[in-house]
């Protein structure tokens, strides 16, 4: 493997000294993107996009041809696990993804399997194969996987959902199988993850996009426990390296300290906290990755740096900050007011 040219990302994570703050976006290859959109029409559908690793590469390597960004991401999807696990995944036209075989019974959840990173899975691996290799040593390259907490909202629910009815429903009256069911996700994501570390991936971020619809206690016994597990269970170097781990739970703030006790390297934060007490509360244990609002980018260049200044001043002096929205990023934003945000991030950082 080449040896990596811009290694500030991944030296921001684990807290050793940068010249400036790194910057990449959630969703930074995506919809928001003209080019992104041709590659997706060529593709054919969202998941035929996904599974042609030329393509897979091609895309998530557009925004760092337009952006000074220092880290790319796996273009994949966080519903992999249990597309593999013959769900039937399939994206309905402005709907978002849903299965067409939700898992609800105990005798459904006994029946998946795990599936395996180099088969069922086997396309993820041959996508970060080929981007790391196109990627050269530009810069690292992120994996990730959903957490088991939120891949199982859309197993039993079967779509995205406002309410969580169908697993709360479990969660309460029925925890045992639903417990099954996140000790079968928590082996299934840890084996993924260190595939996609085998394969190339630099650094590997869990993304607990629903675990901010619980209460602090079913967080910890329902989410934040399995997230446990993934982060004992992954590897932790590779190439010589140490591979750093990021957990993000959205909406999750007021947890931020029982994540850092994880032995977890960064954690991410939406917009809903200030990043300076973010950083008071968690002390010297994690590095930080955040957290503008996504809706900045509607408005103009000047604004954008305001928020990029406000927030780099918030969290001071030293290591440990990565910048990026609190979310991924909007589809309608305007690809050139991305371009400022970067920008910013360098400038208003350097030393």
């Amino acid at each position: 493997m080449s040896e990596l040219k811009n290694d500030r990302f991944l030296r921001a994570l684990l807290k050793e000294p940068v010249d400036k703050t790194p910057v990449w976006i959630m969703r930074q290859a995506g919809r928001y993107l003209p080019e992104y959109r041709a590659t997706r029409a060529k593709a054919g559908s969202f998941m035929d996009l996904c599974e042609n690793a030329d393509l897979a590469c091609e895309v998530t390597l557009q925004p760092l041809e337009r952006y000074d960004l220092d880290a790319a991401i796996l273009f994949s999807d966080i519903l992999t696990i249990p597309d593999a696990m013959g769900l039937g995944l399939y994206f309905a036209e402005g709907e978002g993804p849903k299965f067409k075989k939700p898992v609800t019974t105990a005798a459904q959840v006994k029946a998946l399997g795990i599936p395996d990173p180099e088969d069922e899975l086997g396309y993820v691996m041959n996508a970060v194969r080929t981007i790391r290799k196109e990627l050269d040593g530009r810069v690292p390259l992120i994996g990730f996987s959903g957490s088991p907490w939120t891949l199982s909202t859309y197993m039993v629910e079967g779509s995205s959902s406002k309410d969580f009815a169908k697993i709360k429903g479990m969660l309460y009256s029925d925890p045992a199988t639903l417990h099954m069911l996140l000790e079968n996700l928590a082996e299934s994501v840890t084996q993924y993850l260190n595939a996609q570390i085998r394969a190339g991936a630099q650094a590997v971020m869990i993304f607990d996009t629903w675990g901010g619809s619980l209460t602090p206690e079913t967080y910890q016994t329902f989410s934040l426990d399995y997230m446990q597990r993934i982060v004992d269970g992954l590897d932790r170097e590779a190439d010589g390296r140490k591979v750093p781990v990021v957990l993000f739970t959205k909406g999750g703030a007021q947890w931020l300290e029982k994540m850092a006790d994880t032995g977890c390297d960064a954690l991410g934060l939406d917009w809903t906290i200030n990043i300076s007490e973010a950083r008071q509360r968690v002390g010297d244990k994690v590095a930080l990755q955040g957290n503008m609002d996504p809706c900045v980018l509607y408005s103009n260049p000047d604004a954008i740096r305001a928020q990029v200044k406000q927030i780099i001043d918030d969290y001071g002096e030293g290591s440990g900050h990565v910048f990026n929205l609190g979310h991924g990023i909007h589809q309608h934003i305007d690809p050139d007011n991305v371009k400022v945000l970067v920008d910013a991030v360098h400038e208003f950082s350097a030393k």
